[in-house]
């Protein structure tokens, strides 16, 4: 069943939400109407996935424990056809959880119960962000790091279109055309993979905390309420292992992607 909250407006932006518990679903159309969003709410995984793809909307919230098909699956069946941002909320708070949702296609993992300013924050926050590869790239100035000052960089070079590529031991990432190659292969990173491998490599040797790290994905210098702490960098320790895992990096003897124990992340070593 369906229930939409308001007709749409040209330009509007528009939110599916997809949650199994009525006062939950009510609630989370309140909050995204009163941020201007056109709303449909879908209280069934298959119900929500016809939604995605007849409404197409800028955003998804999604429940994990539904009662047809699980959000997971959701999340990976709305991955084939649509780059809406997608945000799960649940009350499963174990890494496992999150790893499977961020790898079933998410972008957020908010755990319940939440506050509706929690939610409408990290909302804007990816909004804020590029989508697909013709995006805008991160910026610099997102990182409380001097990347000029930087010990060891990767290498960069200026393309004749305008592109910028950094490369690092066999690594080559297109910023413009949002690509990553690997021995000539093209990697399927997600969106938040990509933003964090750029990061890592602008910032070269220069140690990344999670928190700067969580202020590139949130394209923000600032969290109110401390809105990143621990769900925040669990996320990140999960992107960080989708990332690894997609290069075949290891943890223990890192090729690109290497831990500071206790502090963050950083580039390896050139080799």
């Amino acid at each position: 069943m369906e229930v939409s909250a308001q007709a749409p407006a040209p330009g509007s932006r528009t939110a599916v939400i997809i949650e199994d518990e009525a006062d939950i679903r009510m609630a989370l159309i309140g909050i995204f109407k009163e941020a201007g969003f056109t709303v449909h709410a879908f209280e069934s995984g298959l119900e929500g996935v016809e939604g995605v793809r007849s409404r197409q909307p800028d955003v998804v919230t999604l429940d994990l424990g539904l009662a047809d098909i699980d959000g997971f699956e959701v999340a990976r069946q709305v991955r084939q056809f649509s780059d809406a941002y997608i945000v799960i909320l649940s009350a499963r708070t174990q890494e496992l959880d999150t790893l499977l949702g961020l790898e079933a296609g998410a972008d957020d993992y908010v755990t319940k119960p939440f506050r509706p300013r929690e939610l409408r924050y990290r909302v804007e926050a990816l909004l804020r962000r590029p989508r697909g590869r013709n995006g805008s790239p991160i910026t610099a100035q997102l990182l409380a790091v001097d990347f000029a000052s930087s010990p060891a960089p990767a290498e960069a070079r200026e393309l004749p279109a305008g592109d910028e590529v950094l490369e690092h031991n066999g690594l080559r990432l297109s910023v413009q055309a949002r690509t990553v190659e690997l021995a000539g292969a093209e990697l399927a990173l997600t969106r938040s993979e990509f933003d964090l491998l750029h990061a890592l490599l602008r910032a070269g040797r220069t140690v990344l905390t999670k928190d700067a790290l969580a202020q590139v994905l949130r394209g923000t210098q600032a969290s109110p309420d401390g809105f990143w702490s621990d769900a925040d960098a669990k996320a990140i320790h999960v992107h960080i292992t989708n990332l690894r895992r997609k290069l075949g990096d290891s943890a223990t003897s890192p090729f690109w992607v290497e831990t500071v124990r206790g502090v963050g992340y950083r580039l390896a070593l050139s080799r």
